[in-house]
């Protein structure tokens, strides 16, 4: 099916990527003074709590090794796939709304489909992109609920919320590699997975490093070199939750923290989400452009 995208339209979506890259700014301002309060959180948090949120960071470290309790069912998105190539009709420029029909409509689970993992790569890619922004507007949904379930007692439940948080993360990544025709059980993309989820939560300069060191990621020794780096996932992991900083600091005081709780919720898994779908989308692209027969 890649046939049908040309390399001017393939080439043309990569720029926009590129763009989308260059347009990635500087933490925002209450960010950058959100690295603060967690010192503060640390000292008011109970040990308990506290051990809570170690015993989450260590789930990461499992997750990269053996994907662990965080993997999700690779059938649910093939079905989902399946289910937007079905509904092809439809013209692309209503992608968007159908993207959100179909987040409405994950509620019920799709038919069984026959397609795999292994079809699934040669998927137009506005079908990949509609079904990964369905997934989108549900894992979003579902954050913004969640945030608000655990702002209502403060500092006692914002430390369950991050293990939650960390969790929906590693989640939607893996749904989003899974509509790109990616295998996130193979410890290669586990890896790609815990770089996105990095790209997502670091300023200018740790978006640049991670683009860096992911330019060439299908490169067997270029992977090597980022297993590596990842020696150190602790304080990838540590710095991913320093960065949650102002935007859970409201989220402290009772019952204010539901809408406080919600909105962070909502704009990390948004963020975690959009980080995913761009940076697997270039590498189907370059992928694509890489293996065309006859260039135009």
């Amino acid at each position: 099916m890649t046939g049908m995208e040309s390399r001017q339209q393939l080439e043309s979506q990569l720029q926009g990527i590129l763009k989308w890259e260059k347009e990635q700014k500087d933490v925002m301002f209450w960010e950058k003074l959100g690295r603060i309060p967690f010192m503060l959180l640390d000292r008011l948090t109970p040990k308990a709590v506290q051990e809570k949120i170690g015993s989450a960071l260590n789930e990461v470290g499992g997750f990269i090794q053996s994907g662990g309790k965080h993997l999700v069912r690779e059938q649910s998105v093939m079905n989902i796939l399946a289910k937007v190539a079905e509904g092809e009709g439809r013209h692309i420029d209503s992608n968007v709304s159908v993207a959100q029909d179909l987040g409405e409509d994950l509620e019920t689970p799709p038919e069984q489909s026959t397609l795999t993992l292994t079809s699934a790569p040669e998927l137009p890619l506005h079908v990949m992109d509609t079904a990964a922004d369905a997934l989108t507007v549900k894992r979003v949904k579902f954050a913004a609920a969640q945030g608000a379930a655990t702002g209502i007692g403060g500092v006692l439940t914002i430390a369950a919320d991050l293990p939650m948080v960390l969790g929906q993360s590693l989640k939607v990544l893996q749904e989003m590699a899974l509509c790109y025709g990616y295998d996130p059980n193979d410890s290669r993309e586990r890896v790609f997975i815990v770089k996105c989820l990095q790209f997502a939560s670091a300023d200018i300069v740790g978006k640049k490093a991670v683009l860096e060191e992911l330019a060439n990621f299908d490169d067997e020794q270029a992977t090597e070199q980022v297993f590596s780096q990842l020696q150190g996932w602790r304080e990838v992991v540590q710095s991913y939750t320093d960065n949650f900083g102002m935007k859970k600091l409201f989220q402290l005081i009772p019952i204010a923290g539901v809408v406080f709780g919600s909105i962070s919720n909502k704009g990390t898994i948004s963020d975690v989400a959009e980080a995913g779908k761009m940076l697997y989308k270039k590498r189907r692209l370059q992928y694509r452009l890489r293996n065309m027969e006859y260039p135009l």
